[in-house]
């Protein structure tokens, strides 16, 4: 009987695992494409994009993967939340000077 049930807590706890390489996946998706817009946007290289990303999450105490859905919504509606807005452009300025300016409520990156 231990053997069963030693088979079924194995059979959950790799369930587990595969549930959170999942999330994992999804989430590394959602990162890269936020810092591709930050890139596009801010023309800001891929570490500073990622150094922006973490400083807005850390600065706000939102989790990474929020913060970059945040700014996947915004590249599409031109809209940030309150709390991220000030904390994003905060961030992008701390990181460098930028190149490109997002022209306030149409998302569309203009030199």
């Amino acid at each position: 009987m231990t053997d069963n049930k030693d088979l079924l807590d194995k059979i959950a706890a790799l369930q587990r695992e595969v549930d959170q390489l999942r999330h994992a996946l999804v989430s590394h998706a959602v990162v890269d494409q936020a810092i591709g817009v930050l890139r596009a946007v801010h023309g800001l290289d891929g570490q500073e994009s990622w150094d922006v990303l973490q400083r807005v999450s850390q600065n706000t105490n939102v989790k990474l993967r929020e913060v970059a859905e945040d700014v996947l919504r915004w590249a599409a509606s031109g809209r940030l939340p309150d709390g991220i807005d000030p904390a994003l452009r905060e961030a992008v300025t701390a990181v460098g000077p930028s190149r490109f300016v997002l022209a306030p409520g149409d998302g569309a990156a203009t030199p």
